[in-house]
C-alpha cells in the first residue's frame, strides 16, 4: 500500500459551499504510480459527495499528493487506492459517523480538507 507524503493537503473547500456551511465526503479512486505520483488519467470519483463542487475539489487536489510506493518484494509497485476526503466546516453540526474523524487515527485527520475557501 503507498503512503501518503505530502505534508500539506492540496485541497480547497469551495467558497461558495463553504459560505453555506455545505459538507461532504468524496472518495477518490487513485492510480499511483511506481514513482508515488498520482496519475490524473486514471482517477475518478468512486463515491461522490453529492455536491459536484466538492467533489472537482477533491479531483483538483488530488493531482499534487505524493505517495512514497508501495512495494513488492523491495521494488517500487504501481497500484490503485481508495483515498477519502472530508470536506468539514468548523462551524456545520458533524455528519453521521464523524466520530472517526476524532479518533487519533493519523490517516483520517490528514485527509480532512483545507478550509480555506
Amino acid at each position: 500500500m503507498p503512503a501518503l507524503v505530502s505534508t500539506e493537503l492540496p485541497f480547497r473547500y469551495p467558497a461558495v459551499l463553504y459560505a453555506r456551511k455545505a459538507q461532504g465526503n468524496v472518495t477518490l479512486r487513485l492510480f499511483v504510480d511506481s514513482a508515488g505520483r498520482v496519475v490524473m488519467d486514471s482517477t475518478r470519483v468512486e463515491e461522490p459527495s453529492g455536491y459536484p463542487s466538492l467533489d472537482s475539489a477533491a479531483m483538483v487536489g488530488a493531482s499534487d499528493l505524493r505517495f512514497a510506493p508501495a512495494k513488492l518484494h523491495g521494488e517500487p509497485l504501481p497500484t490503485s487506492i481508495l483515498f477519502p476526503v472530508y470536506f468539514r466546516h468548523p462551524e456545520a453540526r458533524p455528519l453521521p459517523g464523524d466520530t472517526i474523524l476524532t479518533t487519533p487515527t493519523v490517516g483520517a485527520q490528514r485527509r480532512r480538507a483545507s478550509i480555506t475557501p
